[in-house]
């Protein structure tokens, strides 16, 4: 792709098959923008003259609904032990041990640069790590927002921060000990005021709220957060029954399932997302979709660390929104996380066909976008938020492929190229602004050795 002049506002691209909605990708294309936002999106068309050619099939941005930025540096590194959630777990730990301002900058704007060369124009950052190594407050309380924040930036993406409410290390209510510290403000009230105090700058990044979980956040907490980000017009997430013992747990301690006791808390609605919601009875369904939450998957880790597979068909015949995650980053491919809803249903049904690659793109892209507070983006239309992203049908996974099945072939490694409202940020498979291997591999190994 021709990268434009810096300072140019006007940009024209001819995609060869894009997707506009529907069951399939429209061919001849003709993509016009200003000032980062489509202004005519014309199908059907030969090629003008002149006007840079997008080969292969262009699609709206992906949005990561998920993610945990510096889980990153366990990539291939917690399968030892044959690889036990406990290896994992200590692992994680240690990373969260040893990050501080400048290397958690680091290792985020590289990993959101890794999201970039993916197609993800969107990260929603479920941000926990708030204080220093003891518990304590940075002088600058939210300084490790200012991070993540800088990250996105520097990566040419846009963020949604998810500041997380972490209180307690398990729903019996027994407080956070070790590095856990780190995680937890006094109380929810103190969360609040903490994160309120934040306040993002720039176009490409808003503030969010989220709930860690049931088991991070007691009972007498959970409408303070849902209140706040209520009175801030904020989306709000919280991970939810992501493994039987939460679930065990939480019946025991309150006599309700975790999707009930978020409910009586006034914790789901049309803002809320619900990640994982892998353990869930046919009662927390209807809770959710009576709600309208939307659930945000994450398959390649739920089968990383083992945690189920989720019930994607009954949550989408209640009318629940799903949205598609990378999680712990285990791997960073929307298309497999967004396949896999697909492939999983098969699995945990014993049949074919629940959702079509229309409704697949639409959960890694438009519904992602919707559930981090981006409503105008995710979609190829005039007036929608300028973002590209363009797969190549000529690797030795797409060769031959229809465009409308290439969500079913198609990984991260066949994106070409990547606009973000406007700009450029990744062209010919290569991100304009961040060496990703050799920055990945510095910042990890600042947080794994020494």
């Amino acid at each position: 792709m021709q990268v434009p002049a810096a300072g140019a506002t006007r940009m024209r691209w001819y995609a060869e098959h894009a997707w506009l909605g529907g069951p399939a990708p429209a061919a001849g294309v003709l993509i016009e923008a200003e000032a980062g936002r489509f202004t005519t999106v014309t199908a059907g068309v030969a090629a003008p003259p002149g006007v840079p050619r997008l080969a292969g099939v262009t699609l709206p941005g992906l949005a990561d609904t998920h993610s945990h930025a510096f889980h990153r540096a366990l990539r291939g590194r917690t399968h030892d032990d044959r690889g036990s959630f406990w290896t994992w777990r200590d692992r994680m730990y240690a990373v969260a041990a040893r990050l501080d301002p400048d290397s958690y900058l680091a290792l985020a704007r590289a990993v959101y640069a890794e999201a970039a060369l993916a197609g993800i124009t969107c990260v929603g950052e479920f941000h926990y790590l708030h204080h220093d190594p003891q518990g304590r407050r940075y002088a600058e309380p939210n300084v490790m927002s200012d991070a993540l924040a800088q990250a996105a930036a520097d990566a040419g993406l846009r963020l949604t921060l998810l500041d997380t409410c972490y209180l307690t290390a398990g729903v019996d209510g027994s407080p956070l000990t070790g590095v856990q510290r780190r995680f937890g403000d006094a109380d929810a009230a103190d969360w609040a005021d903490r994160s309120a105090g934040w306040r993002p700058t720039g176009d490409h990044v808003r503030a969010g709220a989220a709930v860690h979980s049931v088991r991070a956040v007691p009972a007498a907490g959970l409408p303070v957060v849902a209140g706040a980000a209520a009175q801030r017009g904020t989306p709000l997430h919280v991970h939810l029954s992501e493994q039987p013992a939460e679930n065990a747990a939480c019946l025991a301690r309150y006599g309700r399932t975790p999707t009930a006791l978020l409910a009586d808390a006034g914790v789901l609605g049309p803002d809320t997302t619900a990640v994982h919601a892998t353990h869930l009875t046919d009662a927390d369904v209807t809770l959710l979709a009576g709600a309208r939450a939307g659930v945000c998957l994450c398959p390649t880790t739920e089968r990383d660390l083992a945690d189920g597979i989720g019930p994607a068909g009954p949550l989408s015949a209640a009318g629940v929104a799903l949205s598609v995650g990378s999680d712990s980053h285990a791997v960073v491919d929307l298309f497999e996380e967004a396949r896999a809803v697909e492939t999983h249903e098969r699995l945990r049904t014993g049949r074919r066909g629940h959702f079509s690659p229309g409704e697949l793109i639409s959960m890694a892209t438009g519904a992602g976008h919707a559930a981090l507070g981006w409503a105008d983006a995710g979609q190829i239309a005039v007036g929608a938020r300028a973002d590209l992203v363009t797969v190549r049908r000529d690797s030795v996974r797409t060769a031959g492929v229809d465009p409308a099945g290439l969500v079913f072939a198609a990984t991260a490694a066949d994106v070409t190229d990547v606009v973000v409202d406007g700009r450029p940020v990744v062209a010919d498979g290569r991100h304009l602004h961040v060496d990703v291997p050799a920055d990945l591999a510095a910042a990890i190994r600042a947080v794994t050795t020494g």
